[in-house]
């Protein structure tokens, strides 16, 4: 019994939502062969891009169920060496935003909206820069939207102390709050990362070299989202980052850190749905982008 039923708590587990079907299977591009969860449909089409930690289509099980409630079709793909995609090749990694319009190309989907987290930000918003041809519009969660250099870059490098990387993941990933609130659901993310990152140490290269001014040329609606307890991309660098963008939102969302997808679903998918349906094409045709928008 909660002695205190006024004092609710905002991280009180949420059971991981049923899924609708989706067609999991390995898709072949021009360059390699992509592991691609779908779920079909003739709405927008919202292909998710996953972080560092985990390409396993589960991870974005919180925001899966609602996206297709609402409309959208809903993809999510895991990129060279994580899951069951082939594995980067050290001599020749290839590049991820390349992978991606390959990937639209194959399904022939045209113009989709972009969804991302960690370092799946930074991959979101090379392909925005060099296809924009191909985005209605981009969401990127947890990431200074793939900098590179500049004075963002250095502010986000003082955020890290130099054993970071020494650090465990999930300690890394998770606000204090949520660990203390929710021991299942850091199970249960630490178990996906796990299984889904079999061909570790390659890192694929990125088309632009990103700073502030190179981001406003980014000429896309963007959402930008961070944890108000996020070490890595506290909300002060998200401000600077979307001080760039010319159609930036920004969300702060409280009592999370890294991962907002995971530990606060409902607000994330709040903010997430609210943000599509401004940007979406199956609703008002007259949204559709052109590529020199």
């Amino acid at each position: 019994m909660n002695p205190r039923p006024d004092l609710p708590d905002p991280l009180k587990p949420a059971p991981y939502p049923d899924q609708p079907p989706m067609r999991q299977h390995l898709v072949a591009t021009a360059r390699t062969r992509l592991w691609c969860a779908d779920t079909g449909g003739q709405g927008d089409a919202v292909i998710f891009l996953h972080p560092a930690a985990s390409g396993d289509p589960r991870l974005w099980g919180y925001q899966i169920p609602a996206l297709v409630e609402a409309g959208y079709r809903v993809i999510c793909y895991a990129r060279r060496g994580y899951f069951k995609s082939d594995a980067a090749d050290p001599a020749d990694p290839g590049c991820a935003a390349d992978d991606l319009r390959d990937l639209i190309d194959a399904l022939q989907l045209g113009q989709v909206h972009l969804v991302s987290s960690g370092g799946g930000g930074s991959i979101a918003a090379d392909h925005a820069l060099s296809n924009p041809q191909q985005v209605l519009s981009l969401t990127v969660s947890s990431n200074y939207a793939g900098i590179r250099k500049g004075p963002i870059r250095d502010a986000a490098e003082r955020a890290r102390p130099p054993q970071w990387n020494a650090l465990p993941r999930w300690f890394r990933e998770f606000s204090t709050s949520y660990v203390v609130a929710n021991p299942k659901g850091v199970e249960d993310w630490i178990a996906l990362q796990e299984e889904s990152t079999k061909h570790k140490g390659v890192q694929q290269t990125m088309a632009n070299r990103i700073d502030g001014e190179t981001l406003e040329r980014i000429g896309r609606p963007v959402l930008l989202l961070t944890g108000d307890a996020d070490s890595s991309t506290p909300p002060s660098l998200m401000r600077m980052v979307a001080k760039h963008i010319p159609q930036a939102e920004l969300v702060i969302v409280p009592e999370a850190g890294h991962s907002p997808y995971w530990e606060t679903p409902d607000v994330f998918n709040r903010a997430l749905l609210g943000f599509l349906a401004r940007n979406r094409v199956s609703a008002d045709p007259s949204n559709r982008v052109s590529a020199d928008r």
